[in-house]
């Protein structure tokens, strides 16, 4: 499998494109800020055609340029429901000092064409076959993509639901911390150690080095783990 991955905008959000190698046909995993041109130039190097974009959830850092892309290349965005209002509406999910950082005024529009995301569904797109994990908590319509590698590796694209060293907040509009951690219990700590997790903002790591090292899931057995820290919007 062939991961190009890089960071965008200001809040450096991760941008993702999966393909099953170069000159095929790939897939793009939230397009944030400032990503339309990346994604170009990443498709032009390797010869690759898109076929869809997937948003780990609705936050303007990871879908910012969702209809750029989309439209600009006749491709659908596939998105959980429950966050599709913030495509057209934006402000409805982030802080208030992120609203006043904009002017509370962030405009984003859907893309022509809009597919929903279901938990456990599974996606073949692009040659690949990636399983839906719905996770709430961070936002109400957080997913994660699990996928298998022709080389017998497993990943995850984990959005802002897990990072290295830590978990995705849940104090903004749409957050809840007790979601999370039952997503985390029952979508994060069931993938086997071995998973490479692909991040929504940091470096990757892998499910065992979490299940070891972070606070945020070793604190999993006491109903009131501690919230994580403000991370991103």
């Amino acid at each position: 499998m062939l991961v190009i991955g890089f960071p965008t905008g200001a809040l450096q959000a991760n941008c993702f494109v999966l393909a099953t190698g170069a000159g095929e046909a790939c897939v793009v995993v939230d397009p944030g800020q400032d990503a339309a041109e990346p994604i170009a130039e990443a498709l032009r190097e390797h010869r690759l055609s898109p076929v869809a974009v997937l948003l780990t959830h609705g936050h303007f850092d990871h879908s910012f340029s969702v209809a750029p892309v989309c439209d600009g290349n006749d491709i659908p965005a596939w998105i959980h429901p429950d966050d599709r209002e913030l495509l057209s509406d934006p402000l409805k999910g982030i802080s208030a000092e992120s609203r006043s950082f904009f002017g509370g005024n962030l405009e984003m529009r859907e893309p022509r064409e809009v597919r929903e995301l279901a938990d456990g569904a599974e996606l073949d797109l692009a040659g690949l076959r990636l399983t839906v994990d719905h996770t709430p908590g961070h936002t109400g319509g957080s997913v994660m993509f699990r996928a298998g590698t022709e080389e017998g590796g497993r990943l995850v694209l984990s959005g802002d639901t897990l990072f290295a060293g830590s978990i995705g907040r849940t104090d903004l509009p749409g957050g809840n911390h007790r979601e999370m951690l039952t997503s985390l219990r029952t979508k994060v700590l069931t993938l086997a150690d071995d998973t490479v997790v692909l991040p929504g903002h940091g470096p990757t790591t892998t499910i065992g080095r979490e299940r070891a090292g972070n606070p945020f899931l070793l604190g999993l057995g006491s109903p009131d783990a501690p919230a994580a820290p403000h991370r991103g919007l």
